[in-house]
């Protein structure tokens, strides 16, 4: 266990952002998380995060963030077409991806590249490329924050939904994570929803196509379509796609009748993508202050250097403004603000 006072977040969140935390505290072992929760400051906030790709500090953070170094991985059991992995929250996301595509467990192969660790990726409910983590997930063993009481979750009582679940709702705030138990299976089916990877698909001979080619193709599209938060800080997709009603969407086709405006039918109703609402009022590539709108990808806004957590917000909120003054459609941001 490591604890540090006024700790530097800007290389802790991929936005880049300066800001302090009062203490950051990486721990190794829910045992060491157990021993830490009783003497944590009284009343003083304390934040549980991950890798950081899903977050903006809109200043200093007066209180505690505790961060997870649990990097376990092991078979629970395992079938004939099955197997149950127990991993760590601590672990990359992207590195135990490819290790489940190394030793041939199949079914997170779409999800590859997406920055993070395992534990927030269950707290998100991560998705890309027509897959979603919480179809993989058996359950999540969490420790409640106040008590230091563990707890095994099924993934039933998670409510996964669309980039969200119970753990950002009314558990937000709640729990650490410790592990996650994902079911994966033995043999590639491959999930080819998406047409640019179904496209590909169909350029592989069925004999050749794997999850090592999917896997590299998917990670071929995201370097072209996303920055680097390395080079360029940014968290990814800022916005979530908007669910509107058919009638909704019918009308809204009908106003825009000399073009076709994309459109996936979910069971909730019609799923429009924020990226074209975005850039059809004009935003993709434009900047706002020290802020900006990436030019491959209207769906991700940046920070051009040195950008606060405002300018950002302030970015934000006119992207939203004018979305809604267009189409009448309300769009929400993913990132989670601390």
């Amino acid at each position: 266990m490591e604890k540090y006072d006024h700790y530097s977040l800007a290389s802790r969140h991929t936005f880049g952002v300066e800001a302090y935390a009062d203490y950051w505290i990486d721990y190794d072992s829910p045992e060491d998380l157990a021993a830490l929760i009783p003497i944590l400051p009284t009343g003083m906030p304390v934040f549980h995060m991950g890798g950081g790709s899903n977050l903006l500090f809109m200043g200093d953070y007066k209180g505690v963030l505790l961060h997870s170094r649990i990097k376990t991985l092991e078979v629970v059991s395992h079938a004939e077409d099955v197997m149950f992995l127990r991993v760590g929250a601590g672990w990359n996301w992207d590195e135990f991806v490819d290790y489940c595509v190394t030793h041939h467990l199949y079914g997170l192969e779409n999800l590859s590249l997406i920055p993070g660790e395992v534990g927030a990726a269950a707290v998100q409910n991560i998705g890309a490329y027509g897959e979603e983590v919480g179809r993989h997930i058996v359950e999540v063993e969490v420790m409640e924050l106040k008590t230091g009481q563990r707890k095994t979750i099924s993934q039933k009582d998670c409510d996964y939904s669309y980039r969200s679940s119970r753990f950002k709702t009314d558990w937000k705030g709640m729990y650490a994570v410790l592990y996650v138990t994902f079911q994966l299976h033995k043999h590639f089916v491959p999930n080819l929803t998406y047409a640019p990877i179904r496209e590909f698909a169909e350029t592989v001979d069925d004999r050749e196509l794997d999850a090592a080619l999917i896997r590299e193709k998917i990670i071929q599209i995201r370097q072209e379509k996303l920055p680097d938060p390395r080079l360029l800080g940014n968290a990814g997709s800022f916005f979530k796609n908007p669910v509107i009603s058919e009638k909704e969407y019918q009308d809204l086709q009908a106003r825009y009748a000399h073009q076709q405006i994309p459109a996936y039918r979910t069971d909730n109703g019609v799923k429009i993508p924020a990226a074209w609402l975005i850039e059809k009022c004009g935003w993709k590539g434009r900047k706002l202050g020290r802020a900006g709108v990436y030019r491959k990808q209207a769906l991700v806004l940046v920070n051009l250097g040195g950008a606060t957590a405002d300018e950002i917000v302030a970015l934000s909120d006119r992207i939203c403004q004018d979305v809604k003054s267009r189409f009448g459609i309300i769009i929400q941001p993913e990132v989670i603000f601390v």
